[in-house]
């Protein structure tokens, strides 16, 4: 099969590669997925998960990606849900080969079916920005209908997102950014913008939860407007910022079958959209994520035509 693999940390994105790898065989629990749409996070490169297995060992070269929408096409001693032939879509394992290839074995757990009206590309397009968005509002945030949330890049791929969902539950969104995001932010929900360059953050007032994709000195300053009690939740890393008589919770994102049943039902319904900023062929891809000019919005690999 074709696949896109990666060796050296050192030269990021630029050291990607498409090359043949045979097919993976579905093992224990697993099940053998013909990817049709694939996601990739240009974090994943720095991730130690990418380059070494859980006892710390090299396993390179490692192919990529961790976002997928496909149909299953071989099931592995107990699983349990899913069926040959069946329209799937999920997120991989950390630790193992991912989706920038035509085919991938994954844990039958991290799928969920994918209806039949849902685009292959949109369901790939689903899968990181809508758990994490999920999670880190209403699982580590526990935000509620009427409370407040300042969302951090509220432009982007997962800000885009958390704002859609959390204009849904019923909260007052103030969305944060660049100046040329100020449209798309609005566009996807946000009833208010800070411009990071030229506006307060601080001026902004009292806010019940903060969702950060950023980190650093935002993070730090994001801490002082959150109300007593209230919650800094980001995806940045590990963060020296509290809230005054708040929390701080640092999370990775986690496969969960039902959760993304409920968000691509939102999608269904027209309640949520995804943030597609290219699509490409798997012979392209090296150059997607490499390209000349700035591109907002996902990226999305079709293996299949």
């Amino acid at each position: 099969m074709k696949a896109i693999v990666v060796t050296d940390q050192a030269p990021g994105t630029a050291g990607m590669k498409l090359v043949e790898r045979p097919e993976p065989q579905a093992t224990i629990n697993d099940v053998v997925v013909e990817i049709r749409a694939a996601g990739f996070t240009r974090d994943e490169l720095t991730w130690p998960s990418t380059w070494t297995d859980r006892r710390e060992r090299d396993r390179t070269p490692s192919i990529p990606g961790h976002e997928l929408a496909g149909v299953v096409t071989a099931l592995g001693y107990g699983t349990a849900g899913l069926s040959v032939g069946q329209r799937v879509f999920g997120l991989a394992d950390w630790y193992r080969d991912g989706t920038l290839a035509e085919y991938v074995a994954i844990e039958a757990r991290n799928l969920a079916p994918l209806p039949g009206d849902v685009d292959f590309t949109v369901g790939a397009a689903l899968v990181m920005p809508g758990l994490t968005a999920w999670q880190g509002l209403f699982d580590h945030g526990r935000l509620r209908a009427g409370q407040s949330v300042l969302v951090h890049g509220a432009a982007g791929v997962v800000g885009s997102m958390a704002t859609q969902l959390a204009r849904e539950a019923g909260a007052y969104v103030i969305g944060t950014g660049r100046a040329a995001g100020r449209q798309t932010a609005l566009d996807f929900g946000a009833q208010e913008f800070v411009d990071l360059d030229n506006d307060t953050l601080e001026d902004v007032g009292g806010v019940d939860l903060v969702f950060d994709v950023l980190g650093g000195d935002i993070a730090k300053r994001s801490a002082r407007v959150i109300r007593a009690g209230g919650t800094l939740v980001t995806i940045a890393g590990p963060t020296e910022a509290r809230p005054a008589d708040g929390r701080t919770i640092d999370f990775v994102v986690e496969p969960d079958r039902a959760l993304l049943s409920e968000i691509v039902r939102r999608a269904r319904d027209g309640r949520v959209r995804t943030n597609i900023g290219s699509v490409a062929a798997l012979d392209d891809a090296v150059a997607a994520f490499n390209p000349t000019e700035r591109i907002s919005g996902k990226t999305i690999i079709r293996a299949r035509p």
